[in-house]
């Protein structure tokens, strides 16, 4: 098993994966952010709750990216 985990992260932060990767969660993470935060960013409100929805739709297009990534390597 820590071998999986040494060849999984070993994958996910070769620098062409990684720089893939976080743009894809850049792009995605904001778009989804605009479209479902939008009215709530425009008016200002900021709290613990929002910003970790805010987080997380960062990091599910990252995860997301990277499960596709590990499961094309695995083929």
């Amino acid at each position: 098993m820590i071998t999986t985990l040494r060849t999984l992260a070993r994958v996910i932060l070769t620098p062409v994966h990684l720089k893939r990767t976080l743009l894809i969660a850049f792009v995605v993470g904001s778009w989804l952010n605009l479209f479902n935060h939008g009215d709530e960013l425009l008016i200002g409100v900021m709290n613990a709750h929002l910003a970790a929805k805010l987080a997380l739709n960062y990091l599910t297009p990252f995860i997301v990216s990277n499960a596709g990534l590990v499961a094309h390597r695995r083929l």
